[in-house]
């Protein structure tokens, strides 16, 4: 019986697959046991069980399509590794850019109570405001409501940063006396 007709395969033959890069046989051998422990890497990078598995798949697919590159057999498995991250990573990239792209929600409106209660709050506080010492008004207003350091105030108002701080300081005392008798 000639040695071509064997089952078992040869040396030659070994030689011929490796030549020609990775067998179905092997990538089908590699895909059985191997399958879960890609799964498990593509887990730890992505978040949703489908995605891990669409990765999974698609990495051997790939290396299937490629199989003829990959000359030693042994390095299936890392090239197959290798192929997961690298689509787990485009995956991720595609949800950020996808997040980033969508348009963003209009903030909730406040309900016509609501909008009343903070009309009548901006009310009290303007009028409050006016019953403050115009020293006190002006560091309130530019430290709080234009958002300004105690520096720049000192600055905008030609006074000492001390100054500011003990202006700000009674004119929040007194703010709030003024706001607690107006309820």
């Amino acid at each position: 019986m000639p040695a071509s007709t064997s089952s078992v395969p040869t040396a030659e033959h070994e030689r011929a697959d490796a030549a020609e890069g990775t067998s179905v046989h092997h990538l089908t051998v590699t895909y059985q046991a191997h399958y879960r422990s890609l799964l498990g890497l593509a887990a730890l990078l992505l978040d949703d069980t489908a995605s891990c598995e669409d990765v999974v798949q698609e990495a051997f697919i790939r290396v299937h399509a490629a199989r003829a590159r990959v000359r030693d057999p042994e390095k299936t498995l890392a090239y197959l590794r290798q192929t997961v991250v690298n689509l787990s990573r485009s995956t991720l990239r595609r949800r950020i850019l996808g997040l980033r792209l969508l348009p963003k929600p209009m903030p909730d409106a406040a309900s016509a109570e609501e909008g009343a209660y903070d009309s009548l709050e901006r009310d009290q506080l303007i009028h409050a405001l006016r019953g403050l010492q115009r020293r006190q008004r002006e560091v309130l207003v530019l430290r709080y409501f234009s958002d300004m350091t105690e520096s720049q105030v000192a600055d905008a108002l030609g006074i000492s940063v001390g100054s500011v701080k003990a202006y700000g300081s009674r004119g929040l005392t007194a703010l709030r006396a003024l706001m607690e008798a107006e309820s």
